[in-house]
């Protein structure tokens, strides 16, 4: 990679803005320069660089012409209006929010799976990453895809708060402390009680019936796949869980497949962590082998009794870590190659 580049972190003081500060200053990436950018009450601020601090500037007043990516997670609203005026300087911009995803001219990229197709792209320009539960889902799927055609998508997601930002993290601890002191459950984020309990909804309702978090699921899985013809029926639950998201994935295949192959495919996949089936502790959880952690691991694969061609297994992964700032981080790392090679 580049030793000169210029990186700038918006949303530094966010959940995923420290995670891509940590990557950043952990990962061996020597960068010219890494500037730490927020909202105007966060100015001044210090956020932890490895084992320094940064000083956090203002969005508002900062020239991106100084930079040559940019990574965004500071919501949806904060992309639509900076990012434009990111590319326009003359930086190249990489949005974990929903904000682009969709959009015909903007790449939704997972390095693992369609990580060719920054080969086309034109910098400077908005690349977007997906949503948390879709690149772990697809990062597991992709291999099988690319050997067997997935027909249909069964998921059920068990997320983790942090997928709802830090307060949600914060209500979580708040109400764990409530709830093993005999207090009253105060709950400002979620709808009801989050502590032992879980919630089958996660964002909005659309006129389907699905929420919003479900059908982003159906929508990027199809333009990462760049197939119309797939269809991924989801239902998102949030768990009383800090870090790690889990998935319970059944698939169908359009062409039969032998379940020694497909572990076979998964052990060498890029990203995947395969475990395989074993009784008790040895099962991938979030808590014990997903938080922290850069894989995507893949457990209880077998075949689907009541299906010819279908296929069963549990994936879990860090959905801050290789679900936001590390995917992010691994498209500037490859744009950046690709860039070098020219």
């Amino acid at each position: 990679m580049n030793k000169n580049i210029k990186v700038a972190v918006v949303g530094a003081t966010g959940a995923v803005g420290e995670v891509l500060l940590s990557i950043l200053a952990d990962s061996g990436l020597r960068c010219q320069q890494v500037v730490a950018l927020a909202s105007r009450k966060s100015e001044g601020s210090e956020v932890d660089f490895g084992r320094q601090q940064v000083s956090v500037r203002c969005l508002d007043d900062f020239d991106f012409s100084e930079t040559d990516y940019a990574l965004f997670s500071a919501g949806g609203a904060i992309s639509e209006t900076y990012a434009p005026k990111a590319v326009a300087a003359g930086c190249t911009v990489i949005d974990n929010t929903s904000a682009f995803r969709l959009q015909v001219d903007v790449p939704l990229i997972i390095p693992e799976v369609n990580g060719d197709l920054l080969k086309e792209f034109k910098r400077p320009g908005i690349i977007a990453n997906p949503n948390c539960s879709t690149i772990q889902m697809l990062v597991a799927l992709a291999p099988i895809h690319q050997h067997f055609e997935i027909e249909r998508v069964n998921v059920a997601t068990y997320q983790a708060v942090s997928g709802a930002g830090r307060k949600a993290q914060e209500e979580l601890a708040r109400q764990a402390v409530q709830k093993l002191s005999f207090q009253e459950i105060e709950s400002t984020q979620f709808d009801q009680q989050m502590i032992f309990n879980v919630l089958p909804q996660i964002d909005v309702l659309e006129d389907n019936g699905y929420s919003r978090e479900e059908m982003k699921m159906h929508r990027e899985t199809q333009k990462i796949f760049a197939s119309d013809s797939i269809s991924v029926n989801a239902t998102a639950v949030r768990v009383p869980v800090f870090f790690g998201h889990a998935e319970a994935i059944h698939l169908e295949t359009r062409k039969p497949f032998e379940l020694n192959t497909v572990e076979k495919l998964l052990r060498r996949a890029d990203g995947v962590e395969y475990l395989p089936n074993l009784d008790g502790g040895q099962h991938p959880t979030p808590a014990v082998h997903a938080a922290g952690a850069d894989s995507v691991f893949v457990g209880r694969l077998r075949r689907d009794h009541s299906h010819p061609r279908g296929l069963n297994m549990w994936v879990v992964a860090d959905n801050v870590r290789k679900g936001a700032a590390l995917n992010a981080i691994q498209i500037m790392q490859k744009l950046d190659e690709l860039h070098c090679q020219e």
